[in-house]
């Protein structure tokens, strides 16, 4: 079988989706042949994004693979072949206006029309999906995101005194803000990936927050930014699943995340569950880890059961099952 993968263009937000497939396609078996196809112009360029809905259909393969954040190439693929990975609703949650309808329209249902079968990363969005668009449930399949091999158990003493608290991510959904109000004048040291906008910026300082963040760096140096913290603090208000969450707990540190969304299904009984509009309920999640040395020590034995679930193995047998699926 022959799996053409779709990917987005090689810009800014490259990583986390390719770095997730490339995981998945080694874990396939040597039978599936893989070629990877990546799209040239950003879907914001009107000609560019046709080019690439052309060029698109010279490269089909027995299955076609659109991994995300490229819907639009399934025009003038097959579409019995084809299937289409969502990772998240977050334009719905974001856009207004005409903008918004656009994307809903064209973006969302119309290539959701233009494929046989949808994956998503979660529960939580397959819900949301169908919520939106009133979609037929059999033709969504949840196959959760894998955690990288990279990940692996480093335990280390936990630094009660002034833990090194992690934060990934400074988008508007990660919550610097309230993350920052729920630990003013808790002794720890706030440990950022991500640009800081100035109002995030004067928000840590008037709450006198002792902080330093890092942006752009490798796989490889987010792994040991893992390894040196001593709690993941992911107060998210959005995540289509969350991947911080399985990552921290692969390594073997304490998760606390948000109750809402795919969170709690990623985090299982593994992760100190908040309100993430309540700096109040994130504060005392922090304080509880912090003093609660039996309670840490369990989320972080369950952690380690918990990204079970989150093998490359795993995920790409329930992909190989879809790609099964389209090809007879």
């Amino acid at each position: 079988m022959r799996v053409t993968y779709y990917m987005r263009p090689k810009t800014g937000n490259f990583g986390s989706i390719e770095r997730l497939f490339g995981d998945i396609t080694k874990a396939l078996p040597q039978s599936i042949l893989t070629k990877v196809v990546y799209s040239r112009f950003s879907p914001k360029t009107p000609w560019g994004f046709l080019y690439d809905i052309v060029e698109a259909s010279f490269r089909q393969g027995d299955v076609n693979h659109i991994t995300g954040d490229i819907h639009i190439v399934s025009l003038l693929l097959h579409r019995r072949k084809t299937l289409l990975t969502i990772h998240d609703l977050v334009p719905l949650h974001t856009l207004k206006g005409l903008q918004r309808l656009i994307v809903r329209n064209i973006w969302y249902r119309f290539s959701i029309n233009r494929v046989k079968s949808v994956a998503v990363i979660s529960q939580s969005v397959k819900d949301e999906l169908i919520k939106q668009f009133n979609i037929n449930s059999d033709k969504i399949n949840v196959v959760h995101d894998c955690v990288s091999d990279e990940f692996t158990p480093t335990p280390k003493p936990f630094n009660q005194e002034k833990p090194v608290v992690l934060q990934v991510g400074t988008k508007w959904m990660k919550n610097v803000e309230r993350v920052a109000e729920a630990l003013e004048n808790i002794s720890c040291h706030l440990r950022i990936i991500g640009h800081l906008n100035d109002s995030q910026s004067a928000t840590l300082k008037n709450f006198n927050i002792d902080y330093t963040n890092v942006v752009n760096i490798s796989d490889k140096r987010i792994v040991k930014e893992y390894k040196r913290c001593d709690i993941l603090l992911f107060a998210s208000l959005y995540e289509g699943f969350g991947l911080p969450i399985v990552e921290a707990q692969a390594i073997g540190r304490p998760v606390i995340t948000s109750n809402i969304h795919s969170m709690p299904e990623v985090g299982g009984d593994a992760a100190c569950l908040v309100d993430p509009f309540d700096p109040i309920s994130i504060r005392n999640g922090v304080i509880r880890i912090i003093n609660d040395n039996f309670y840490r020590e369990q989320l972080v034995k369950k952690g380690y059961k918990n990204v079970e679930r989150f093998n490359s193995v795993e995920i790409a047998k329930k992909y190989l099952n879809i790609y099964s699926e389209l090809h007879s």
